[in-house]
């Protein structure tokens, strides 16, 4: 028994020292570019899905229709298309960089309409740590937030008007003016 708690013990006190030294290494892949630590996926969702869980709103405070709709695709577009991209525009040259990526909400597989309104209203106003997620808190009014929740809560079933609003549209190059003739 004595050995067994030594054992136990010594294996309380290693684990943390060689994590510790592994991190002061500078081997541990803080890059964008690497890999994920093994389970890192399984701990950082699962911590964050509790909290959402414990802490988000549970009824929406303004009413759903397509001015809400409206209003929120332009709080989208100003503030979330550039990582979160647009109808026909999944992917910016920004989400491409990050790790990890960020879901681009306006795609059929990346969609957060099986969550609650209130879980996207505390993920915009309180942000996720390290995974480039900021807090919106300090930038837009309570409304804004939950406009856009509102809005991306129900993704796929918006109104036309409002789909035409997330619409990427490419910029048109600028006409090159005639060239004036050279005076001889």
């Amino acid at each position: 028994m004595k050995k067994f708690l030594i054992g136990l013990i010594v294996g309380i006190v290693l684990v943390p020292v060689a994590l510790f030294l592994y991190f002061l290494s500078g081997r541990a892949p803080i890059a964008a570019t690497d890999p994920p630590l093994p389970l890192e996926r399984f701990f950082a969702g699962t911590a964050i899905h509790a909290r959402i869980s414990r802490e988000m709103p549970k009824n929406v405070p303004l009413q759903v229709d397509t001015a809400t709709y409206l209003a929120g695709a332009d709080v989208y577009k100003h503030y979330c298309g550039g990582c979160h991209g647009l109808i026909n525009r999944p992917e910016s040259p920004v989400a491409k960089g990050m790790f990890p990526h960020p879901p681009q909400l306006l795609e059929p597989d990346s969609m957060v309409t099986d969550d609650p309104p209130g879980a996207t209203f505390w993920k915009v106003r309180n942000g996720i740590r390290l995974s480039g997620m900021p807090s919106f808190q300090a930038a837009l009014s309570e409304e804004q937030m939950w406009q856009v929740s509102v809005t991306l809560a129900n993704a796929d079933k918006l109104p036309d008007v409002v789909r035409q609003d997330l619409t990427f549209v490419p910029p048109t190059a600028p006409a090159t003016p005639n060239p004036e003739p050279t005076k001889k």
